[in-house]
């Protein structure tokens, strides 16, 4: 236990507490963290719901939005990536559940962050799952998906 404390007492007079900016910048980081949470969320709620335009929100809604994936050549542009989804899953039945996990959100910049994550879509006949990479940028003060990058472990083992 003395060896717990003094390893914890290390630690903290390690610390820069005479550095408020970075405190600042960690509460902050969390706020920012949060709101990308809050929108991938309610992207698979959206999802789940059978609500792809409603899903297509937490995109960039620009010709610069790229999608990239190993099933199809890279999408450029909010419309071809709606497009592209609507004709790869026309009915919910073909949308399953969406679940997902966040490994990693890393905040950048003041404007950037990259999460990394796993996916899966829970069907009745499979169970197609893989990871994914995503760009946010911050755009009129709103987290925003700018590119988006899915492997599908059936495709790529």
């Amino acid at each position: 236990m003395k060896q717990l404390f003094t390893l914890f007492l290390l630690i903290l007079l390690s610390c820069d507490m005479n550095n408020p900016n970075a405190i600042e910048t960690i509460a902050q980081d969390s706020l920012e963290i949060d709101a990308i949470k809050k929108i991938l969320d309610t992207q698979k709620k959206c999802w789940n719901d059978g609500d792809i335009d409603g899903f297509m929100q937490g995109y960039w809604n620009s010709e610069k939005l790229i999608f990239t994936s190993l099933n199809h050549k890279p999408a450029y542009g909010w419309k071809n990536t709606l497009e592209r989804y609507k004709n790869s899953y026309p009915t919910e039945y073909s949308m399953g559940e969406f679940r997902f996990e966040i490994l990693d959100i890393e905040i950048t910049s003041k404007k950037n962050a990259i999460v990394n994550g796993k996916w899966e879509l829970m069907r009745v006949n499979d169970h197609p799952n893989g990871l994914f990479w995503l760009d946010f940028e911050k755009i009129d003060e709103n987290w925003l998906i700018t590119k988006d990058s899915t492997i599908s472990f059936d495709n790529y083992f």
